[in-house]
């Protein structure tokens, strides 16, 4: 190698390797590459090739030959008559044609080499340093001939230095999808929505944002494993890339998803989206002989409309999943300026109930459950109440959506459990006669999974038999779910020797045909059914049918909400026994509870001992 020939080819090196650390792109270095070879290399073309993984050949560069053919050979699978570069790629070493007419290699491509004026050709891997074929790099000549000694000391230094780029750029893809893809699912993750997302808004175009979570992720970790719940996270994330392609679904972590959907202006046409993803999403998913169905739930909101930032943007998104997911599980939900006010207001609850429970303002109240023929106090229901920051007592209506909150409404039921077990045990050393009372759960009870060990330590520790003790799990909780941890919850505590009692029955929820299913001890008739005694008989003949049927399924009956003598009368007549309402006793707070039980309480020998039923 001459003196000149080693400077311009340490000129190339230098000038490669500073394109390489100043981040230049891998076909702009390729195209350096075949240029500078081809100054230095007069009369001849250059073409690097790259080997994909499924060893199928991808152009790179190739500056002075037409596009068309690079264009024709895009694609094809390395083999070992595919031309000059294909065959060196198939044999890793190097192929040396010189005459491209009659070669072999080329019988079925010299078509589109002659007409350019290529006699012959010379291709030589590109290997990585474990020695696998990555690319290929290609000199044409217009005379039939190989390459002469100066050329292979200027591809020698080609082939190195496009090695050392292509493997850059291959790190350097390998850390931005690690940067910026989800690993589970091969999504965007949260980092690369938050880019996607300053992109839309930057570019000031309509588009929508639809927030989507898995429904009852915890569920299958829970019962099934963690494998399955990973399996339902990819599953379903592969249905959402594969939803359409105008759309761009990206895994925020969890079971927490967030679909961009460019080009939308209207909630209508956001509406459509959702509703294709929910679609699309739904269906059973297999594992190791055990299946479970998927579910999403979505809110969305549009850019303008509804947030002109991204900030804005996705909380007003999520205030809208929010609610899908308390009033439309499994549905979708789209952002309206009144849920902002919702939230706002619940997050304010939240604070408030917070340091109630802190500073032990939370306190029960009883109202009695009564004997229908006489009037004596059967039974209680304990019922929440806040001691507010004025001294006033506010009832559960004024904090009820903070209840929505799985940790405030855990940490409630454990404070009201351990209140009225303190009460009870006091009327039971006091030698204060009652059946039972009634203690209300909530869904973030059984979220956590451990609601018959809390009850059975909590009573326990006072004293209190659980046959006091009757579960009182409203409606929405019991049957708005589409897996069984409630009921087998509930199931645990009746084995324990708890009494249930499935509240406000008849308000949607809940059907006959569910108490078949169920394991209930006590049905309470909603006060909605009961207000309307006596003002029109379709009421009167629901409420007449209801009772019939609970009672000859084995079941005890309480109308709540019984307010006058005439509802009175009428359950009397329809064969209820219980009732509690405004008639006999507001919710009272316990010193005022135990002289009603002193004064109305039901004798011992009195008792009406409630059946048990099996589920």
């Amino acid at each position: 190698m001459t003196g000149g020939n080693t400077t311009q080819l340490m000129r190339l090196q230098t000038e490669i390797l500073e394109a390489v650390a100043q981040g230049e792109t891998l076909p702009a270095i390729a195209r350096l590459l075949c240029t500078r070879a081809e100054q230095y290399a007069p009369g001849i073309s250059c073409s690097v090739v790259l080997i994909d993984d499924a060893d199928r050949l991808r152009p790179l560069a190739a500056p002075s030959m037409p596009a068309s053919f690079s264009e024709a050979i895009d694609g094809l699978a390395i083999g070992p008559d595919i031309g000059s570069c294909g065959t060196a790629a198939f044999r890793n070493s190097e192929v040396v044609v010189s005459d491209i007419s009659r070669d072999p290699l080329w019988a079925e491509f010299r078509m589109l080499a002659l007409p350019l004026g290529f006699k012959a050709c010379w291709s030589t891997p590109i290997r990585n340093p474990g020695g696998k074929v990555i690319a290929t790099f290609a000199f044409y000549f217009r005379s039939h001939r190989g390459p002469t000694q100066h050329e292979r000391e200027i591809v020698a230094t080609c082939t190195h230095l496009c090695a050392l780029a292509i493997e850059h750029d291959r790190m350097r893809e390998r850390n931005t999808q690690l940067a910026y893809f989800d690993v589970l699912t091969g999504l965007p993750n949260r980092a690369r929505f938050n880019q996607l997302l300053s992109e839309l808004v930057g570019g000031q175009e309509a588009f929508g944002l639809i927030l989507l979570d898995i429904d009852h992720l915890k569920s299958v970790n829970d019962s099934i494993g963690h494998a399955a719940g990973d399996r339902l996270i990819s599953t379903v994330a592969r249905r959402l890339a594969g939803a359409n392609p105008k759309l761009i679904p990206c895994r925020l972590g969890g079971d927490e998803f967030a679909v961009l959907v460019p080009s939308c202006t209207d909630h209508e046409t956001l509406g459509y989206w959702a509703t294709l993803l929910g679609r699309t999403a739904k269906g059973m998913i297999q594992m190791e002989g055990q299946s479970f169905d998927a579910h999403v739930t979505m809110g969305g909101a549009l850019f303008g409309l509804d947030g002109e930032d991204g900030d804005t943007l996705c909380q007003n998104a999520d205030f809208a999943l929010y609610h899908a997911k308390q009033n439309r599980r499994g549905g979708y939900t789209a952002f309206q300026a009144g849920l902002r006010t919702e939230m706002i207001h619940r997050i304010a609850l939240v604070r408030q109930i917070d340091q109630a429970l802190e500073e032990d303002r939370v306190l029960p109240h009883y109202q009695p459950i009564v004997n229908l023929e006489t009037s004596e106090i059967v039974g209680l229901e304990a019922l929440a109440r806040v001691r507010m920051s004025d001294d006033r007592i506010g009832s559960a209506g004024e904090f009820h959506s903070a209840l929505t909150d799985p940790r405030i409404a855990y940490e409630m039921t454990g404070k009201m459990l351990r209140q009225v077990a303190r009460d009870m045990r006091s009327w039971l050393d006091a030698g204060i006669h009652f059946q039972h009372v009634g203690v209300n759960v909530t869904t973030g009870d059984f979220q956590r999974g451990d609601l018959a060990g809390r009850i059975v330590e909590i009573f326990g520790n006072a004293g209190v038999p659980l046959k006091h003790i009757v579960l009182e799990v409203n409606e929405a909780v019991y049957m708005g779910g589409d897996d069984d941890v409630v009921p087998l919850a509930v199931e645990a505590l009746r084995n324990q020797g708890l009494l249930v009692a499935l509240d406000d029955f008849g308000t949607g929820y809940a059907s006959l045909t569910h108490l078949l299913n169920f394991p209930v001890d006590i049905i309470k008739i909603d006060r909605s059914f009961v207000s309307r005694l006596g003002i029109d008989q379709q009421s009167e003949i629901l409420v007449g049918g209801m009772i019939d049927i609970v009672r000859k399924l084995g079941m005890r009956v309480v109308a709540e909400g019984v307010e006058d003598v005439g509802q009175a009368d009428t359950l009397r007549r329809f064969g209820c026994r219980l009732g509690q309402g405004y008639l006999y006793s507001r919710p009272v707070p316990v010193r005022d509870c135990t002289r009603l039980l002193e004064a109305f309480g039901q004798s011992p020998d009195q008792v009406l001992a409630p059946a048990r039923r099996s589920a």
